[in-house]
This record gives structure tokens, C-alpha cells and sequence, in this order.
């Protein structure tokens, strides 16, 4: 019973304080609707709902007519504007989509033209909310006027107006009735007259597309039959070598889904892609785009099969292994990562291992630039080499064992102290990328054997006083852990290393021992 009294108790304060905050908001809007210079009211109003959560303020902003608050929106005055935005932004999201459309249409449909770029942010994210939402989307759907003014805020100047339009709008797709608005109407004629503006605003109505298409076979149909994505397509070969490079990024984006990759084979993207790589050997301007059409095939084959890709278009592989060597390090630096992206495949790694004497090359030119390249490329090098050694336990067969262990020692005559030694080096970046290659092998028996023999190698692990930044003790703390979960390490390492590798993940990441706190402590 005395349980239930203070709860009682508590529930009547917390109704209290609920019904206090209301009281204390609407006092504070009418103090502000008799202001001339409203600007410190609205400062304790923001202070107000900003000490409220929202889920709370729900309640007590239930009924409030907010017509004060967006007719201060029109003012010269910036500050007063950027408060107000930032108050309507807390209470309309304390609001159900529904109530906001039904209320605050017109509001809404005028920020969408407003000077101020935040009041704009603020309409379209609105807008975006009310799309979303199933009982709310009809309202808007037959607003012609607000969504035609969201389109067109795609074409504005500032990049984060046209990005939240963008994602706001591309939520049509959650619907067929949004589609049908959005695609069926004279909207699809907005859109393009929004895309003629420029080249620039051209390819944020393509995102918009490739992000509609992206969420079903359906809307990708859509997409399809307005004629927008065979228009993007046939920029891939256009004369504008830039235009061409944003083509690609599209596209590859646009091959994400199933659906998108089954799409671009049947419009013979792929063979287009394929000759754009071969041919690229003539062109001077290749340097731009080509990097974007390796990527292109590089998620290709990790989304689908490593395999399949390479076989079928063998230029890509032929040109990765070229790019890998090439002296440009823009060529070299994606080269790495599609190189790691299909080594992280096991299908991947036994088509990398066919090619023989290639790979081989590779590999070593990888080796030398982990040691001694420019910093962005030795931690790209190291990254991939730690992709290209991974092994899950269930991958782990003799054969794949045998190909990381032959692979690790290609690397150097001595690859554990070759990667040991980039680990001491005092780079933060390329002390963590050795520790991530240490941690690839230290699931593979070989691997342990390896860090079981090498003198010091033991002690190095588990020495807490290298690497004191927050990653580099989180790397260390993955490679233990990677230790201590193989289940071949208790017998490799032995009981005494095997014991105190467990003894450290137990402790955990940031463990400080009192002997070394207070060593730390005298120092001071």
C-alpha cells in the first residue's frame, strides 16, 4: 500500500509539472504576442520547451495556436527568424503529422518561398514527415501548390535547402499514390523544368530519382517509364568529361538494389561500363572518370559474385591490377580499396589468387607502400591488406588457410616484424591499421603460431602502455579479443599467454593498474 501511495504522490507531481510547463508556454506566447521586440521572450520560450522532452510536450502543446510564432517569421531581423525556427521546429515535432498538415498548411506552403534559408529547411522537413506518414500523406497529395514549391526548392542555391527537398520528396515513394502524384501529374514536368536550370541542379533531380528507385522494383518503374533515368544513363557517354563523372557516381548508386543491378544488365549498362574502361586507354581525360567506373564494378562483384564479374569483364580486373601499380597515387588509392572490397569476399580472394603472378605484384607493391608511402595510401594499403587476410572461423578450411598464410609471407621476408614495426611508429592511423592486419591473422592457427614465436611479440600485445589515444587502445582491445575467442588459441599460446590475453579482456579497453596509476600520479 505504501508503495503504491508514493506513486501516487509522484504521478500527481509529474501531472503538476506537465500541467505548469503548458501554463508556463502559453503565458510565454502571449507575453510575446504583445512585444515589439520579441527576441528575448522567445529566447526563455526556446529555454522552455528545449528543458521539456518531447514525448512530454506533447501534452503540453496539445491546442496551441502557433500563429504568433510563424507571423514573427516575417521580419528582416535574422535572430528573431533562426528562433523561431528553432521553437516551431521542437513544437510541430511534438506534433502528429496529421494535426500539423491539417493546421499549418498554408504556414507551411509559404516558408517553402521564404528568404531565410532555415525557414525553408524547416517547411520540407514538415513535408517530409507528413509524406511519411500514412494518414497524413492524402492532405498533402492534394495540395498541388506546396508540392509544386517543394520541387522547385531543389533548384536553390543553398545545398541544404535542396537536400532536405530531395529527402523529404524522395519519400513519395513509400506510396503508390505518391508515385502516381509524383510521376502521373504535371509535376514530372515541374521536375524537368527545375532540371534545365543548370547542370548542377540537373543532377540533384537524377538523386532524387535514384533514390526513388532505389526502394522498390516498383518505383524504380516509375522512374523508368518518366524517361528521367534513361536521360541520366545516356550521360555516361556524353562530351562533358565532369558530367560524365557524376553519371558514374549515379549509376553506381543506382546498382545498390537487386532490382537496379537486374535493370542497368537488361539496358546494357554493365558491357557500356566495361568499353568505357577499355577505351579509356585513348582518352586524356580517362584520369576522372575512370576511378568512379572501377568502383562501379568493384560493388558489382561484392554485391553479387566476385566471379561472375571478373570473368565477364575482365578489363575491370585487368585494370585494377594496372591502377594498383600505376604512379598516380588517385589511381593507386582506389585500387587498394577495391582490391580489400574483393578480398573480403572468399570468392573474392580465390579469384584474386588465379591470377598468379599479378596478384603477386600487387601484393608487393602493397607491402612497399605500408612501409614507406605517402601516409593516405600506407593506411589504405594496410586496410586492405587486413581485408585480403580475414577468415571467419567457418571459412577457415586447410586450403584458405594455406592461401592468407602464403599471402601474409609474401609481404616481406619478415611480415611480423615488417607490420610490428609500422605499428610503433607514432601515427595514430597507421599504429591501428597494423593492429587491424594482427588481428586478421589472429584467429588462424598459423597466425598464432606465428605471434607464439616471434620473440617479444607476446609481450608487445599486451603491453597497455603503447598507443594511448582511444582507437589505438580499442584496436588492441579488438585484436585480443580475436585472441582470446579462437578457440585454437588456448593450446597455441599456451596457458600462462593464454590466461593473461583472457585476464586483459576481462579488464577491458582502458584498464590503468593502481602501480601505473600512481607512477602517472608522481609524475605530475
Amino acid at each position: 500500500m505504501k508503495k503504491k501511495s508514493v506513486w501516487r504522490i509522484r504521478l500527481a507531481e509529474v501531472s503538476q509539472t506537465l500541467y505548469d510547463m503548458a501554463a508556463s508556454i502559453d503565458s510565454l506566447l502571449e507575453e510575446i504576442a504583445g512585444v515589439e521586440d520579441p527576441v528575448e521572450e522567445l529566447q526563455s520560450l526556446k529555454t522552455a520547451l528545449l528543458a521539456i522532452p518531447v514525448s512530454a510536450l506533447k501534452d503540453s502543446v496539445r491546442g496551441q495556436r502557433l500563429d504568433v510564432i510563424f507571423s514573427l517569421l516575417n521580419s528582416s531581423d535574422r535572430a528573431q527568424v533562426e528562433l523561431c525556427v528553432d521553437i516551431l521546429e521542437r513544437i510541430l515535432m511534438a506534433m502528429s503529422p496529421v494535426h500539423v498538415v491539417q493546421n499549418y498548411r498554408a504556414e507551411l506552403q509559404r516558408g517553402l518561398t521564404h528568404p531565410n534559408d532555415t525557414v525553408k529547411i524547416l517547411a520540407l522537413a514538415q513535408i517530409g514527415r507528413v509524406v511519411e506518414d500514412p494518414d497524413a500523406v492524402t492532405e498533402i497529395l492534394n495540395n498541388h501548390d506546396v508540392l509544386r514549391a517543394a520541387i522547385r526548392c531543389i533548384g536553390e542555391e543553398k545545398m541544404a535547402v535542396a537536400k532536405q527537398a530531395i529527402q523529404s520528396l524522395s519519400k513519395f515513394s513509400h506510396s503508390k499514390p505518391g508515385l502516381d502524384k509524383l510521376f502521373q501529374t504535371d509535376l514530372l514536368q515541374v521536375m524537368k523544368d527545375v532540371m534545365a536550370t543548370s547542370d548542377i541542379i540537373r543532377y540533384r533531380i537524377y538523386e532524387l530519382v535514384v533514390e526513388i528507385s532505389a526502394v522498390s522494383p516498383i518505383s524504380l518503374g516509375y522512374c523508368a517509364n518518366s524517361g528521367l533515368i534513361s536521360q541520366l544513363l545516356s550521360e555516361l557517354t556524353g562530351d562533358d568529361v565532369l558530367v560524365r563523372v557524376t553519371a558514374v557516381e549515379m549509376v553506381t548508386t543506382l546498382a545498390h538494389s537487386q532490382h537496379g543491378r537486374q535493370y542497368l544488365a537488361q539496358q546494357g549498362i554493365m558491357d557500356k561500363i566495361s568499353n568505357m574502361i577499355r577505351g579509356a586507354e585513348t582518352d586524356p581525360f580517362s584520369s576522372l572518370y575512370l576511378p568512379g567506373l572501377v568502383k562501379f564494378f568493384g560493388n558489382l562483384a561484392i554485391m553479387d559474385s566476385p566471379q561472375q564479374v571478373c570473368e565477364t569483364y575482365p578489363a575491370f580486373q585487368n585494370k585494377v591490377f594496372e591502377m594498383a601499380l600505376d604512379p598516380d597515387p588517385v589511381m593507386i588509392g582506389v585500387a587498394l580499396d577495391t582490391l580489400g572490397l574483393l578480398g573480403s569476399n572468399v570468392e573474392g580472394m580465390q579469384v584474386l589468387q588465379k591470377t598468379g603472378e599479378k596478384f603477386k605484384a600487387v601484393l608487393s607493391k602493397m607491402s612497399q607502400l605500408a612501409s614507406s608511402g605517402p601516409t593516405e595510401l600506407r593506411v589504405r594499403s594496410l586496410d586492405a591488406i587486413s581485408q585480403l587476410l580475414s577468415l571467419q572461423p567457418e571459412q577457415q578450411t586447410e586450403d584458405l588457410l594455406a592461401l592468407t598464410e602464403s599471402w601474409f609471407h609474401l609481404l616481406s621476408s619478415q611480415p611480423m616484424d615488417m607490420i610490428r614495426n609500422i605499428s610503433t611508429q607514432p601515427f595514430p592511423e597507421l599504429h591501428c591499421g597494423a593492429l587491424r592486419i594482427f588481428t586478421a591473422i589472429a584467429t588462424q592457427p598459423w597466425g598464432q603460431k606465428l605471434m607464439i614465436n616471434t620473440p617479444g611479440f607476446m609481450e608487445f600485445i599486451l603491453d597497455r602502455s603503447t598507443g594511448q589515444t582511444k582507437e589505438a587502445k580499442d584496436a588492441k582491445f579488438e585484436l585480443i579479443g580475436a585472441l582470446a575467442g579462437s578457440s585454437t588459441a588456448a593450446e597455441i599460446l599456451g596457458s600462462q599467454h593464454y590466461i593473461r590475453v583472457k585476464t586483459y579482456l576481462r579488464e577491458g579497453p582502458y584498464y590503468v593498474s593502481a602501480v601505473a596509476a600512481v607512477s602517472t600520479e608522481g609524475a605530475d
